[in-house]
């Protein structure tokens, strides 16, 4: 079976902490991506960036999102995944979390994302169906 390291897209882009909440979509919309890491000035993991958070708690709120900074929408410590994790692992933690996306971490620093997509990729046909069961319910 394969590891995160396997099926993860290196290089992630991150959304600082400090960066404006506008910026960081900018930088979604040029990386075409739903999702940014939130990092830290000392080069943490801070958080998840979703674009549903820039809706739901900025937009849909009235808020400029040059006015707010991506670090105050990070949400207590991000849920990650080893690089070394095996994908039924990555399986378990994104059923149990109920998240699409997850950071990869090789340590403490973040070598790429995996994605549901990624992951499909390499599991058994039931076992992603149970996943996107499990994403899909409350």
């Amino acid at each position: 079976m394969t590891t995160a390291r396997q099926n993860m897209t290196e290089g992630t882009a991150c959304a600082g902490e400090q960066e404006s909440v506008l910026d960081a979509a900018r930088k979604m919309t040029d990386l075409g991506v739903g999702a940014l890491p939130i990092c830290g000035t000392d080069d943490k993991l801070k958080g998840m960036l979703t674009d549903r958070d820039i809706v739901v708690k900025v937009l849909g709120r009235g808020i400029d999102p040059a006015d707010v900074k991506a670090g105050e929408l990070s949400q207590g410590e991000a849920v990650t995944i080893g690089a070394d994790d095996r994908a039924e692992e990555i399986l378990r933690t994104m059923s149990s979390h109920k998240v699409r996306r997850l950071p990869v971490i090789d340590g403490s620093r973040l070598v790429g994302m995996v994605a549901l997509a990624d992951v499909a990729q390499a599991l058994p046909d039931p076992q992603v169906g149970n996943l996107l069961q499990a994403l899909s319910t409350d």
